[in-house]
């Protein structure tokens, strides 16, 4: 597949990589390369000292990104992993430090266009959702052998859906007679599960909710994310950028309350006259308000209206 097929339009472009301040001699890392639109970016301001690693789980990304960045083969190398092992396989390169890290969160305009990946419920699809397609667990396996309170607990806490009680009482029931295995399975179940006069009165699809739930689940995203700022801003270079674009407020409350521990991590009671836990910042939040798409982007490209972007300066 070439990087023309992989049709992903990179949100935010500019603003992230301005504000990572890439230097001509550094190191960078795209922790989620997609079709490579963020990393064309960095790459055309690196210098024949600089250096940018790309990783991706998804191998059409992958394809796709190394036809984009082709032109600067000779300062980009592009690895198949989740960027949650980043720290690790960058050690293992014998790369020590990064003077800037970009993670550009959630599902690409390729992934939801790709009908057979199961992401979007607006076409009849297997219900996959895999990012990493060599990983076993799909969502129709999540949809058909997790316990009725798994499955609540999944819809309510990754997908605030008001109704997953209910979604996941219908989706035991109807299991019990024959598998859930497609898309439109799924979306004929949750329409059954929430009242007609709420679904007449929403602007939005009544199965939104439960495909994101299932889709942060399956790929594991939120503990994913946890554990990947957690090991990556150890590789950080002192005066390094960590940039991060979210898509919901369950990734943002993570990037958010993270920096805000990394800014200010001491953990004494208030009353205390003195620091004496001994947590030490580890640098400063560069954007106090996180930094959302101009009008000019979200008309242009609707999937940039819930992105948030954060960036973090260590020191």
């Amino acid at each position: 597949m070439s990087e023309t097929e992989f049709s992903h339009v990179s949100v935010l472009l500019n603003e992230a990589v301005e504000g990572l301040c890439v230097r001509p001699d550094g190191t960078y890392l795209d922790g989620t390369i997609g079709g490579g639109g963020h990393s064309e970016a960095i790459a055309r301001l690196l210098g024949p000292e600089g250096r940018l690693i790309g990783i991706d789980q998804d191998e059409e990304a992958i394809r796709a990104a190394t036809d984009r960045l082709a032109p600067f083969h000779d300062r980009v190398t592009i690895l198949k992993d989740n960027f949650e092992n980043g720290a690790a396989r960058l050690r293992e390169m014998g790369v020590t430090g990064v003077d800037g890290i970009l993670l550009d969160l959630g599902v690409s305009s390729r992934q939801f266009d790709s009908a057979e990946r199961g992401f979007s419920y607006k076409e009849d699809a297997p219900l996959d959702m895999r990012m990493d397609r060599e990983q076993p667990l799909t969502a129709a396996e999540i949809v058909n052998t997790y316990e009725e309170r798994e499955l609540f607990h999944i819809l309510r806490d990754y997908g605030e859906e008001p109704f997953a009680a209910n979604i996941a009482k219908h989706i035991v029931r109807v299991r019990q007679t024959a598998e859930i295995r497609t898309t439109m399975e799924l979306n004929a179940v949750i329409d059954a599960a929430i009242p007609a006069r709420v679904r007449a009165k929403s602007n939005s699809h009544p199965a939104r909710r439960t495909y994101q739930a299932l889709r942060i689940a399956c790929n594991r995203e939120l503990d994913v994310l946890t554990a990947a700022l957690s090991s990556l801003v150890e590789i950080l270079n002192p005066g390094g950028r960590f940039a991060v674009i979210t898509f919901h407020s369950l990734e943002d409350r993570i990037v958010k309350n993270t920096y805000r521990t990394w800014e200010k991590p001491c953990i004494c009671p208030p009353e205390f006259p003195v620091c004496t836990c001994g947590r030490v910042p580890l640098g400063h939040v560069v954007t106090r308000k996180a930094i959302a798409p101009g009008k000019e982007e979200t008309e242009n490209n609707r999937r940039a209206r819930s992105a948030k972007l954060r960036i973090f300066e260590k020191e």
